[in-house]
């Protein structure tokens, strides 16, 4: 079981009443923050969609989608959403959402190749947000901004939670860490990507690490995107490459960074062309979600997911996603988890 992180002398602050209570407080709360912090408003979303219209996101490039057939359209193929990056965009176009505001809806999903430990499970749940953008604001300052609002929210909620249960104590930053992939490279040459993210989480404590996606100066990106919806390519400060990134903080319980959320400004018609070519992937400028990008029926717009039991589990002090979240897990990381005082849901 090395895919299990071990905390020394672990034990759980709550118990499962106190954490099902914490887990619906810190939802209610968190979303209600975020939907003011940068004026959303709540939308339903679907669980899954049509295949071959490229609307899935795509994550890496590689995760299997869970495909089933739909008997009353001829064994249509639907696809388990992954995330909803491109399909916010759809939405935005269709209620003709002004600039400046925009949506977040739950999302649940199902990533069957996902590999198990303490942060990832096979379901998924996150606030997919989205928000309609001027072409002014498509840059590193405006990303910053959305940042700063979104980190305002998580530390008012872990605030609530503190404040709540006295036996939990609060450890995030005030303030959140921005840094370039490129620069952070430059900073750890010798290191590799997670190493360089724990360096650089434990350091600040929280961190935006902008720029995920494009190669680096050794030949190689901090993280894959795919190429049609965060904008990777488009230079932004000092002319490093990338209008996206990741929020990680440094968390004591794991001793480990944990990412929170990725996010970015999206592609615009330029930058999509740009990235598809880059990837090898021109052949999707013919589906329907790029045909409608392409042709100027879609805002531009900034957006990204939140991981929900992420944000629960770190808050509630917890060391496995597995203790907010039912899920299913392997026999033997049920047993070794429970050995070190882990109860897996």
């Amino acid at each position: 079981m090395s895919k299990i992180i071990k905390p020394t002398d672990y034990h759980t602050p709550l118990d499962p009443k106190q954490t099902e209570q914490g887990i619906v407080m810190i939802k209610e709360f968190f979303q209600q923050n975020l939907s003011t912090e940068l004026r959303l408003r709540r939308v339903t979303a679907p669980l899954f969609v049509l295949k071959g219209l490229g609307i899935n996101d795509d994550l890496n490039g590689v995760e299997r989608p869970v495909t089933f057939p739909i008997k009353d359209l001829g064994d249509a193929k639907a696809e388990v959403v992954h995330s909803l990056a491109k399909w916010k965009r759809l939405t935005l176009a269709e209620y003709q959402v002004e600039p400046g505001y925009g949506i977040y809806t739950d999302m649940n999903a199902i990533r069957a190749d996902e590999e198990l430990d303490n942060l990832h499970s096979l379901y998924v749940d996150q606030w997919d947000w989205e928000a309609v953008i001027q072409a002014s604001d498509r840059n590193i300052a405006f990303l910053k901004q959305v940042v700063r609002r979104i980190y305002a929210a998580i530390l008012r909620t872990e605030f609530l939670v503190c404040e709540r249960y006295e036996m939990i104590k609060p450890f995030l930053p005030r303030e959140i860490f921005f840094i370039h992939s490129e620069d952070l490279l430059k900073m750890y040459p010798d290191k590799d990507v997670k190493e360089r993210e724990n360096l650089i989480a434990k350091k600040y404590g929280a961190v935006f690490v902008i720029g995920i996606g494009g190669k680096l100066a050794n030949g190689e990106p901090h993280d894959g995107r795919a190429p049609d919806y965060d904008d990777w390519t488009t230079p932004g400060e000092d002319g490093q490459l990338g209008l996206n990134g990741d929020i990680l903080i440094w968390y004591p319980v794991l001793e480990r960074a944990v990412e929170l959320s990725s996010m970015g400004i999206r592609v615009d018609k330029e930058s999509l062309l740009r990235q598809l070519k880059i990837s090898g992937q021109e052949d999707r400028k013919n589906l329907y979600f790029h045909q409608q990008l392409l042709t100027d029926q879609l805002p531009l717009s900034v957006g990204g997911g939140i991981g929900q039991s992420r944000l629960c589990m770190i808050l509630l002090h917890k060391a496995h996603i597995g203790e907010i979240q039912a899920s299913i897990w392997p026999d033997a990381m049920v047993e070794e988890c429970k050995k070190i005082g882990i109860n897996l849901i």
